[in-house]
């Protein structure tokens, strides 16, 4: 008597072999629109920033005053060097990479909102803090208009006014180089971001299968 069993391959479930990859797709498309908030907090938070900065670039720079004569416009303090004209500028870019050195060390301590977007959001930020505290600040630091310095014995001032307008890439630039520094000191792969994915049930690898009865030996 010669018994003899044929086993064939068990059925695998349709789609079972995708099953492992779904999950982490998901948990990334959850989390770039879990960040997508944050992020745009984060760029409305730093341009209203650039009114204080704005504020301090005016109070920092340095300014010179003239007195209106019957004939010319003369200096109060004798004639101011050529450097008054530069510090503008310079405290500009000071004030710029200050911010962006706080921006980038606060959003990065926000565990929660690391990531890409979030870094995204603090460059675009900061470029948008830089325009605010420009344009505010030249808006409060205007020269003197015509009509003052038609007055004789008034005193005016010098406006202020931003010579390079690159130099308002010092706040993106320092603020993502803090960034990337601190993220280049942590040994986590995942930035110490807290995983906050919701626990996906465990799937079976292939659907269950019937008993199968044992073999009838052949005669």
């Amino acid at each position: 008597m010669h018994s003899s069993t044929s086993t064939g391959p068990l059925p695998v479930a349709p789609g079972a072999g995708g099953l492992a990859a779904r999950p982490a797709r998901a948990a990334g498309l959850r989390d770039a629109r879990a960040d997508l908030r944050p992020a745009l907090l984060t760029v409305l938070a730093l341009a209203t920033s650039g009114l204080l900065a704005g504020g301090l670039w005016l109070w920092l720079a340095p300014r010179a005053e003239y007195r209106v004569t019957a004939d010319d416009v003369v200096p109060v303090d004798g004639a101011p060097s050529a450097e008054l004209f530069m510090a503008d500028d310079g405290v500009f870019i000071c004030v710029l990479a200050g911010l962006g050195l706080v921006a980038g060390a606060a959003v990065w301590l926000v565990r929660r909102w690391r990531g890409p977007l979030v870094l995204t959001a603090l460059a675009t930020g900061m470029l948008a803090a830089g325009v605010v505290a420009w344009q505010l600040g030249e808006w409060l630091g205007a020269g003197p208009t015509e009509q003052e310095l038609s007055e004789v014995g008034a005193t005016v001032t010098t406006g202020l006014g931003l010579g390079a307008s690159a130099a308002l890439a010092v706040g993106p630039f320092v603020a993502v180089l803090t960034y990337l520094v601190a993220a280049s000191l942590t040994t986590e792969e995942d930035l110490g971001r807290p995983d906050e994915a919701e626990p996906v049930a465990e799937r079976p690898s292939a659907l269950p299968l019937p008993p199968v009865p044992p073999p009838v030996p052949r005669s």
